[in-house]
């Protein structure tokens, strides 16, 4: 369902891939650049803190290093590729990207453990809940990219089943 803050989908492939650039791609970077941090200080700053997120900082990385590398194969290779129309052969790259959205779901299932699901406790501070909330948005923001990718752009290429 759209809600009122999502631009619509656009419809032909090229807009539908600057879609993906601007309201995923560049946000991703932009979040992980600031969660990371973030992360950190939380970390150290509530490094007594049995509930505190201890190695967060460290999936985000991670994370933030699986998915620049992804959306740069996707800006380098397949969405070119697409923008001149497909072709013989491009459904290995998309397979790559497939297997590659499946792998984001180990990272994202060892934040989701680290934080408790994204709840913070009663006793967490500002910056913690801001942790917390901006990594939700994240999480729920990628969904939604892997989604759009996987059911909407990846099978306008892909050989009907």
């Amino acid at each position: 369902m759209q809600d009122d803050a999502t631009p619509a989908t656009p419809e032909e492939t090229g807009a539908l891939i600057d879609h993906i650039l601007t309201n995923y791609h560049a946000m991703h970077r932009a979040d992980l650049a600031s969660l990371v941090p973030l992360a950190e200080r939380v970390e150290q700053v509530h490094a007594d803190d049995p509930e505190a997120p201890g190695g967060l900082a460290r999936a985000l990385t991670t994370l933030a290093h699986e998915m620049e590398d992804h959306m740069a194969k996707e800006e380098m290779i397949l969405f070119p590729a697409m923008r001149a129309g497909g072709g013989a052969g491009i459904e290995h790259p998309i397979a790559a990207m497939r297997a590659d959205h499946d792998d984001h779901a180990e990272s994202i299932a060892l934040i989701r453990k680290l934080t408790g699901d994204l709840t913070p406790p009663e006793h967490a501070c500002g910056s913690w809940r801001s942790l917390y909330g901006g990594t939700a948005t994240l999480l729920n923001e990628l969904a939604d990219h892997i989604a759009l990718e996987n059911d909407v752009l990846f099978p306008r290429f892909e050989p009907a089943a």
